[in-house]
């Protein structure tokens, strides 16, 4: 995977997961990889760190400028150990998928420590049946989902016995961390360029505006479209509430063939597909809660890749957000894919995505000290949106970390704002890996929903 040059300052977007998090919502996604055989700690954390190099953003910690002047920084740790960062733990006989569920969740908890580069992997021994799990803990600021696989697939290796990792250019010999009067002059000198950068962007936006109404046009409609879903209620699930911060996981697996004929047969696309069993299973779930699913539907807020071909390789995050109205009461699965498929349809027709990231970059144009204390601020009821569900596409063929192969891959999605559940969903090795995340709290229950998925 080529490496885009790294930016030193981070974006609105990666910072806007700092300024958001909390003790009770931490801003963390990862997944939890179950492999073949017992991994050697010493070998794993050997072969990391003949890799580290490769992915230079997790040798950098985050440094905050004073009174939050402008955004964040990058700086390279003086005190990087790797060590600090891979974390051996055992099961208890007799190591049961649902002690490694248990053990994913409360590991999931708590946000990262700020002191030091913002990522763990945790290697779980003890696991029935002869096998290892890896347990990727990493901000979401420092990646999205995409950019979460193309790390996975550094990581990891495509071959039992792959060549040697090519060594680093130069030694790792960070300079000292910025001091505070370092970092104040650095964000007021950002800050004014940020400034001067936004202007000539206005500018450029007027001069289009003239020469192309077209697609001023196209920008109008996806702002009107996208506006409403923020200014309409919605109604709320059974886990729309607040948060205790406890962990609970579920997840199960899917033939991906099977979802790939569905799609071949009825139209639409794998994720139309994705969100049908995700409406079918919170269907059920809203019937056992005693609630009527007629004429109603879910909110599932879905991530947007907008990373462009330039992009690949760069962490950080490139997303806009759709969010799509599931309807529950249509028991036929092919007219619920119908109702589903016209909405997506719908909405890419009205580039609500680019609306939605116009918004997005609207927010993000606010002066980071504002932003930093809008994000310090109770946050309202969500009225809005009742979970996330993302599909990350990985790798169709088999991986591995140092000559195990990868059985299982579940992936993790943080879940904030009253939004008591979150879906995750990726592919990997024809097989299809349903994760659901939720606070122990708001939704107890959430094995029965991940039951209702299979």
């Amino acid at each position: 995977m080529p490496q885009a040059k790294l930016t030193r300052r981070l974006s609105s977007q990666d910072t806007a997961f700092l300024y958001s998090e909390g003790e009770e919502a931490p801003m963390n996604l990862g997944s939890v990889a179950v492999f073949q055989g017992e991994i050697s700690y010493q070998r794993f954390v050997k072969d990391l760190q003949d890799k580290i190099h490769l992915i230079p953003r997790y040798r950098q910690r985050v440094m905050f400028p004073p009174l939050n002047l402008a955004h964040p920084t990058w700086e390279f740790d003086p005190q990087f150990d790797i060590r600090n960062h891979v974390i051996p733990v055992r099961l208890d006989p007799p190591g049961s998928e649902d002690q490694l569920r248990q053990l994913s969740a409360r590991l999931f908890q708590g946000m990262l420590s700020r002191d030091k580069p913002l990522w763990e992997i945790y290697l779980v021994h003890g696991l029935e049946g002869n096998r290892s799990a890896l347990v990727f803990k990493v901000h979401h600021c420092l990646v999205d989902g995409v950019s979460g696989i193309e790390l996975l697939m550094i990581v990891l290796d495509i071959s039992p016995n792959p060549p040697a990792p090519p060594p680093p250019s130069e030694p790792y010999q960070p300079p000292p961390l910025p001091d505070a009067g370092t970092r104040f002059f650095d964000a007021v000198f950002d800050r004014l360029a940020d400034r001067l950068k936004v202007t000539a962007d206005i500018q450029k936006s007027l001069l289009n505006a003239i020469d192309d109404p077209a697609a001023t046009r196209s920008v109008s409609r996806a702002l009107e479209t996208a506006l409403p879903y923020f200014l309409r209620p919605g109604m709320r699930a059974p886990f729309n509430a607040a948060f205790s911060g406890e962990r609970k996981l579920a997840w199960s697996e899917h033939s991906f063939a099977e979802v790939r004929a569905i799609r071949q047969a009825c139209g639409g696309t794998v994720n139309d597909v994705i969100l049908t069993m995700l409406g079918g299973a919170l269907s059920r779930y809203y019937e056992a809660h005693g609630l009527s699913t007629e004429g109603r539907v879910a909110r599932v807020l879905t991530p947007v890749n907008v990373r462009r071909e330039d992009e690949r390789g760069a962490l950080g995050n490139r997303i806009s957000m759709l969010l799509v109205e599931v309807p529950l009461g249509l028991r036929n699965p092919v007219e619920r894919l119908n109702a589903v498929r016209e909405r997506t349809d719908s909405m890419k027709r009205n580039h609500v995505a680019d609306g939605m990231e116009l918004l997005a970059e609207a927010i993000g144009g606010l002066p980071p000290m504002l932003q930093a204390a809008f994000g310090a601020l109770p946050t309202p009821p969500n009225t809005v949106a009742n979970l996330v569900c993302t599909n990350i596409p990985g790798p169709m063929i088999p991986l591995y970390s140092i000559g195990h192969r990868l059985e299982a891959h579940y992936p993790l999605v943080p879940i904030a704002w009253e939004m008591g559940v979150g879906c995750a969903v990726t592919s990997y090795n024809q097989k299809l890996y349903f994760c659901l995340l939720a606070d122990a709290k708001a939704a107890p229950d959430v094995d029965r929903l991940g039951d209702f998925l299979t």
